[in-house]
């Protein structure tokens, strides 16, 4: 029988500008320290511990957990693009699920460099090809860097499908920035107007301004994660559980549908909602807060419709009637997501872990969601994959 899983303990460090920061080992061990404190255990109670980054050398997360201690435990590096961080969290609430362990690690970290991302690895195929030949085909634009392609295009097919505007997408931002403001380890945490978005440099005419995109940051995140019997034995919390979990890659959609809303992920997200309410019982109209993939305000708007926020193509009511944010239907990002936080691939998915798991026990201070009890995570990885996690107050 599956056993229920808890976040016993989360630690997050501050992430930074790439080339303003310590390296990877040292702050990739602060998240992990921080988690075990928050969590009131030591390292050597962890049983299994999973590492996840994509930028680096093999076994970078043994030196960043040789950093906390040598125990001899098995530790697995994760490397799943974007989702990297969730995909380790996956891992780890799947070996206490099963009964394998009653103690797991999840961390996440990332030392990136400034720039657009690029691949480190010109001598093979790329596992890009088929996402890029038909970017390519639908997008164009091949003076730009592809992350933009990708999810511009993507933004411009729910433009051209739906009418929604420019401006849409630059309230989504200025939303994000406002809740930045009361998040201490967010990155940007100036506030922002519509305008002030609309205004920034331009990046691709009517469809995206810079101030749209998040920035390449380095940092990390970390989770413990236990089962009942091990947090009674051991007198730990049982506030947040996992109520449930899924991870979907892509189908033929993704390529055949002849949209770039399908080429980044749409579908991936739409059948890990949908495979998620139905493992829980719960919909998209039970959430009080979600922290989702918002690498740019494209992926954000697009995802209020893929996770079932709001019908296909209502995006932009959504977004215009403010129910989005607090005193809406739903707050979105109340961290500011990546789009204020930046995002460091491998951390993305525990920080915002770490960010749900203070909304539910209530200490999340001013960014607090007023009596939230049900949270959905959604990290999202072209290449691909999607985790999607719900989580309640017990």
């Amino acid at each position: 029988m599956a056993q229920s899983v808890y976040v016993a303990g989360v630690g997050m460090t501050k992430f930074n500008k790439p080339g303003n920061h310590d390296p990877y080992p040292v702050f990739g061990a602060a998240a992990v320290r921080d988690a075990l404190a928050d969590a009131g255990v030591d390292y050597d109670v962890i049983q299994q511990a999973y590492a996840g980054y994509v930028y680096g050398d093999s076994t970078c997360g043994q030196k960043v957990l040789y950093e906390v201690g040598m125990t001899g435990i098995p530790v697995v590096n994760v490397n799943n693009n974007c989702s990297t961080g969730s995909s380790a969290l996956f891992l780890a609430r799947q070996a206490v699920e099963s009964g394998a362990v009653d103690c797991a690690l999840a961390v996440g970290f990332e030392q990136m460099q400034r720039g657009a991302l690029s691949s480190h690895w010109d001598d093979r195929t790329s596992p890009f090809e088929s996402f890029d030949e038909k970017t390519a085909e639908l997008v164009g634009h091949d003076e730009l860097p592809l992350a933009l392609r990708y999810f511009g295009g993507a933004g411009k097919a729910h433009m051209d499908k739906y009418g929604t505007e420019l401006r849409d997408f630059a309230r989504v931002r200025a939303k994000a920035s406002r809740h930045a403001v009361n998040n201490p380890l967010a990155l940007f945490r100036n506030e922002m107007t519509e305008q002030d978005v609309l205004d920034a440099q331009v990046i691709w005419p009517g469809v995206m301004t810079r101030l749209m995109a998040c920035p390449p940051t380095c940092g990390a995140a970390a989770a413990v994660i236990v089962s009942e019997a091990f947090a009674k034995k051991h007198g730990l919390r049982t506030d947040v559980k996992i109520a449930g979990q899924v991870m979907t890659t892509d189908t033929p959609s993704t390529f055949e549908a002849g949209n770039m809303m399908q080429v980044v992920g749409y579908d991936m997200t739409a059948a890990g909602a949908k495979q998620l309410y139905e493992q829980t019982g719960l919909g998209a109209e039970d959430m009080d807060v979600v922290e989702l993939h918002d690498c740019f305000a494209h992926n954000e708007l697009i995802t209020y419709e893929g996770l079932g926020l709001c019908p296909e193509g209502g995006a932009q009511k959504f977004i215009a009637d403010g129910d989005n944010t607090y005193g809406g239907k739903v707050v979105t990002n109340p961290s500011g997501g990546l789009l204020s936080k930046g995002h460091p691939l491998g951390a993305t998915g525990l920080a915002q872990c770490y960010e749900l798991t203070h909304q539910l026990r209530g200490t999340a201070d001013e960014r607090q969601v007023e009596g939230a009890r049900t949270a959905l995570q959604h990290n999202l990885g072209l290449g691909g994959a999607c985790v999607m996690t719900m989580y309640q107050a017990n």
